[in-house]
């Protein structure tokens, strides 16, 4: 197994579009899979549409489910941190991608995106691996 991690830098922005560095790690690898794992208790990974302002209805449909109140047990740091927390029970921190020939499987309008709404710490790590099949 091959792994990587990069760094991420999330201070003003709730999404990072990876797929293009996750094409380059992949790259000339042949056939197997792609891990893609966030390391943290309030972030995850989704597979999603991007650039048709997808990331807009998904940051407002998190606003809905996940508010930024009081209402949550888990309370210490900004309000709403809580909500942080729940995250990842509905955005995995971790998906696979089948590669071919070195190239990832995905749909034509798929993209491979790290998902953030904690601005308490926004220098985050991704951690890249590649399976061989």
């Amino acid at each position: 197994m091959e792994t990587e991690v990069r760094a991420l830098d999330m201070s003003s922005r709730t999404f990072a579009d990876l797929t293009r560095d996750l094409a380059a790690f992949v790259r000339d690898k042949g056939d197997g899979l792609a891990s893609v794992f966030v390391p943290h208790a309030t972030a995850g990974i989704a597979i999603m549409e991007t650039g048709s302002r997808s990331e807009d209805d998904l940051e407002e449909a998190l606003g809905r489910l996940l508010p930024r109140d009081d209402r949550w047990k888990h309370s210490h740091g900004s309000r709403g941190h809580g909500a942080d927390h729940v995250l990842p029970a509905f955005i995995s921190p971790s998906v696979t991608v089948p590669v071919l020939d070195g190239e990832l499987q995905l749909g034509t309008w798929q993209s491979v995106v790290f998902v953030d709404t904690n601005r308490d710490n926004p220098q985050r790590k991704v951690r890249f691996s590649f399976l061989v099949g």
